[in-house]
């Protein structure tokens, strides 16, 4: 049975482990060696899931099918113009042979209550392009699109 749960410092090492694939996964997509080097984590990832556990505008999730995490997620609450904070989703990945039983759609039904409950309003979450079943899973949640970032390398 596929579950959620916050996550805690005895899942570091799973969540480091869960973080490398995820970072392996993206880095060669469209437009996944610029995300790798300017908003995506670096090894050693360890010291920054810690302190994303250790900080109270942080959740760190836990996602499960049976006793294994096979999925996380770290969600923040970020300062925005007027006094409001929005949700910024930094990761949400779940291994490949767990996707499609629910594991993902628990994970963000979690950040959206967290962020509701905390007055947030709005989430926002990056996606890489050509990443189409990665926009419509954020889709399925009333998420869209509301910026663009263009890129081009220079010599």
């Amino acid at each position: 049975m596929e579950g959620v749960r916050l996550a805690g410092h005895d899942d570091l090492a799973d969540l480091a482990r869960l973080v490398g694939e995820a970072v392996a996964e993206l880095t060669p997509q469209r437009g996944g060696e610029m995300w790798a080097r300017t908003l995506g984590r670096h090894a050693p990832y360890e010291p920054e899931l810690r302190a994303a556990l250790d900080d109270p505008e942080v959740v760190v999730l836990a996602g499960t099918v049976g006793d294994a995490l096979v999925g996380y997620a770290v969600a923040r609450l970020a300062p925005i113009e007027g006094g409001d904070t929005i949700v910024v989703i930094d990761d949400l990945f779940t291994e490949p042979g767990a996707r499609s039983v629910g594991v993902g759609e628990a994970m963000l039904a979690v950040i959206v209550e967290w962020g509701t409950d905390r007055g947030a309003v709005g989430i926002d979450a990056v996606v890489l392009p050509g990443a189409r079943e990665t926009k419509n899973f954020f889709e399925s949640f009333g998420l869209k699109a509301r910026a663009l970032v263009v890129h081009r390398d220079l010599p």
